[in-house]
């Protein structure tokens, strides 16, 4: 099992940076992909970013050239570097795990980004 524990939310005015942090514990070594993704109000949560074991990396169309997902393995720890900004990147992001020959899917509790105009 991998416990993940995000910070680094916050409200932040639009052409803004932050950079969240998912540090993960656990049964790490069977991690097969980490990512973060998303959920407005309303709407359905939505991928963001993800990078595999390998250092493979996919982005939503909506964040490409914005923001970029890295991994330090020495700290057990993804980022998500989330430039510039805008009011429509305002959501609950999550980190996720996926674990295990049987994909199973680990969460962290989510951190709140609030991009004002």
């Amino acid at each position: 099992q991998v416990r993940l524990v995000e910070s680094g939310g916050g409200l932040v005015q639009a052409g803004r940076s932050l950079r969240l942090s998912c540090a993960a514990s656990g049964s790490i070594f069977s991690i097969n992909s980490m990512g973060w993704y998303r959920q407005a109000p309303g709407k359905q949560r939505e991928l963001v970013a993800t990078i595999t074991n390998g250092g493979s990396t996919n982005y939503a169309d909506s964040v490409k050239g914005r923001f970029t997902i890295s991994i330090d393995n020495a700290k057990n720890t993804v980022y998500l570097q989330m430039n510039s900004l805008k009011p429509e990147d305002t959501a609950v992001y999550y980190c996720n795990a996926d674990w295990g020959l049987g994909a199973e899917d680990y969460w962290g509790q989510g951190t709140q980004v609030t991009v004002s105009s």
